[in-house]
């Protein structure tokens, strides 16, 4: 079997797993946080890749149905009331201060305020029904809970075209049709086969995020494609520059992700008590360690990394996205002042790595 084979022979087992018998099909439809399971392991596993989507984009469903959101990955869904916006993921929140380098030096971000989970997202409704009749917003709240987290239901009161959004992912978009009972609503079938297209879509855009060309003197920390389509890995993930090269780490085009290139010796995945993995371990709390969030270094200010920098090698390009609207960058520079192999790791997904090779 050749791999487009196989890719319909996956979007068809998804699309038999998420249809619901015949007689329930005019009640309640399901609609996938992300891609969903069979699709989100083919993604993963052989492109290193993710869907930032709702699966399907579009839903059809008459007055009174109900739509039951199921979660696959990290994600919310927040359906403002009409005409509204949903609420931004994070927030700033005290400061915080007495943090210091290795050497134990202070750091310039102390006095900062904390970024932290917006606390408006933490009531859940994951496992509980809702009534939306566009007159105020129903939010699942964050995926907080350990182990498997239940869907949502919501059930739709009143006609009318409404969005909905993932508060995690800017860009990470769905639409509900809500049609009277008069009105024709697509059927199970063809729901299936509109799901597949998408699944086949994305899979396909996957294929070649990892091999997308940065700019000179730039390494893409991900790499975002159409329909939100994230690759998770550096671009290019090893680069061999002359010591005293200034590299900017940045993120790509298209991306609606967060991501940090953030530089020491020892990895933060294997070794649990690594200053690495600490860092990382900054922003698996409501509110994220200033240490973790913000750069190293004052923006602006330039930076000569070796391996002693911060007692230790550190540098941290701070969080940086490519919201318009959000307060963090969505670039970072470093220059390389000493001959030597960095290895590198963004710690809010400590699995994406990448190697600089510095030469004398």
């Amino acid at each position: 079997m050749n791999r487009s084979s196989r890719i319909a022979g996956v979007a068809g087992v998804v699309c038999a797993a998420l249809a619901v018998p015949a007689a329930a099909q005019a009640a309640t439809k399901v609609v996938s946080m992300g891609a969903p399971k069979a699709a989100l392991s083919v993604l993963q596993k052989r492109y290193s890749s993710e869907a930032n989507d709702f699966f399907p984009h579009v839903t059809t469903i008459h007055v009174g149905d109900s739509i039951r959101f199921g979660l696959s990955g990290f994600h919310t869904v927040d359906i403002p009331k009409k005409g509204g916006d949903p609420l931004p993921f994070a927030i700033t929140g005290p400061p915080q201060s007495g943090i210091v380098d290795a050497a134990g030096a202070p750091f310039w971000f102390n006095g900062q305020a904390q970024l932290q989970f917006n606390p408006a997202l933490l009531p859940s409704k994951f496992g509980k029904i809702a009534g939306y009749n566009g007159s105020k917003p129903v939010r699942s709240g964050l995926p907080l809970a350990q182990g498997r987290i239940p869907p949502m239901t919501v059930n739709f009161l009143k006609k009318g075209t409404y969005s909905y959004y993932c508060n995690i992912h800017p860009g990470m978009e769905g639409t509900v049709k809500v049609l009277p009972e008069s009105k024709k609503v697509p059927t199970r079938q063809q729901d299936a086969a509109n799901l597949k297209k998408q699944i086949s879509r994305d899979i396909n855009t996957a294929k070649g995020l990892s091999s997308v060309t940065p700019p000179a003197g730039t390494v893409y920390v991900g790499s975002g494609g159409s329909h939100d389509v994230e690759y998770f890995g550096m671009v290019p993930s090893s680069l061999t520059v002359p010591v005293g090269t200034t590299v900017r780490f940045a993120m790509p085009p298209k991306t609606t992700e967060t991501h940090t290139a953030t530089f020491r010796p020892r990895a933060p995945l294997n070794q649990p008590t690594s200053y690495l993995r600490q860092v990382a371990a900054g922003f698996n709390k409501p509110a994220f360690d200033n240490i973790s969030a913000y750069p190293s270094d004052p923006p602006g200010t330039p930076v000569g990394l070796t391996p002693v920098l911060h007692g230790n090698g550190f540098w941290n390009s701070g969080a940086m996205d490519q919201v318009s609207a959000s307060p963090l960058p969505n670039s970072n520079s470093v220059t390389f002042a000493a001959p030597g192999t960095y290895t590198y790791y963004c710690m809010i997904h400590p699995f994406m790595k990448g190697t600089i090779t510095v030469t004398g």
